[in-house]
């Protein structure tokens, strides 16, 4: 997927702030290396404060880097150029409160340089996607967090994009509505979108993506396909057992739970499974279940930005 020219391109990309008072800088990107290719998903992932809104500005050109580059379709970010091809909801959108969902597209649109024939067919099907067809002419200020946030994707997807930028594209939805969300954002690779973006709802980046980058302290802790950034785990396993007695935390096994004579062990590794199994054997015990236990994006998240890979 990444061997034709990147969508995305971000090199060697620092940016530091004034710490409070002005005293000192603090250091939110690190030599930041980040390459993305056309048509797939990418997710952005950090905890808060780990620099992917900086990072987006960055490559919106909201805001300028103290080193490094950015190339968007082949041009240098931060040009008019190179943002033409680019769809963007910002993490806060803040749209003006006397328009409606129809007369922002609109605006929208005009400054996009669409034809008027075109910007009303592409405005009204764009706010039936998001959900908002019934509510087109409500004003913004009467309309909720999640209602703006559907508005906000809306405007996004003007022009159709060749590069969708979501910063926070779930925040204020209810489950309904991320799951629209989900399926737009799978729509727009089955018609060639890069679409890259940034989200504190794992499970949501779990079902969409082709890759994800976890950033941490302003770099790259881990990157790739979620098959392989789960594969590195030890696998593990969930045993429910009785007649074994009282049974013990050993160094083979962790009691997850016990209920009477039935206890739930926890087991890491296949050859400390095939000892355990032995082990119950021959005490007589009653093995009701194993059930292998499947790791998810969330605990390899806090794996990495815990500290706890390091540690161990």
């Amino acid at each position: 997927m990444l061997a034709a020219e990147p969508v995305l391109l971000i090199e060697a990309l620092t940016k530091s702030f004034p710490g409070h008072l002005s005293i000192g800088r603090t250091d939110v990107l690190r030599g930041l290396e980040v390459t993305v290719g056309r048509g797939e998903i990418y997710g952005f992932l950090g905890a808060n404060g780990a620099g992917k809104t900086t990072t987006i500005k960055i490559v919106t050109g909201l805001i300028a880097p103290d080193a490094g580059r950015v190339t968007i379709l082949g041009r240098p970010g931060g040009k008019p150029e190179a943002r033409r091809g680019v769809g963007y909801l910002p993490e806060q959108p803040n749209f003006y409160p006397y328009l409606t969902g129809r007369e922002l597209l609109d605006f929208q649109g005009r400054l996009l340089g669409l034809p008027p024939a075109d910007r009303r067919a592409e405005v009204g099907r764009l706010l039936g996607e998001v959900g908002m067809a019934g509510r087109t002419d409500l004003p913004l200020r009467k309309c909720s967090k999640g209602m703006i946030q559907r508005i906000g994707i809306a405007q996004a997807l003007l022009g159709s994009p060749e590069l969708l930028i979501l910063d926070e594209p779930m925040s204020g939805l209810d489950p309904a509505g991320r799951r629209d969300v989900r399926d737009l954002i799978l729509a727009q690779r089955e018609k060639g979108t890069t679409v890259f973006f940034s989200s504190h709802i794992l499970s949501d980046a779990e079902i969409l993506c082709d890759r994800v980058g976890i950033l941490r302290e302003g770099r790259l802790a881990a990157e790739g396909p979620l098959d392989v950034l789960l594969s590195g785990k030890k696998q593990s396993w969930e045993l429910a057992v009785s007649g074994a007695g009282r049974l013990q935390e050993d160094a083979l096994w962790r009691i997850a739970s016990r209920r009477g004579d039935r206890v739930l062990l926890h087991v890491e590794g296949e050859r400390e499974l095939a000892v355990v199994l032995e082990r119950l054997h021959a005490e007589g015990a009653t093995l009701h279940s194993v059930s292998p236990q499947r790791h998810t994006l969330e605990e390899r998240f806090l794996d990495l930005v815990e500290g706890r890979e390091e540690r161990a």
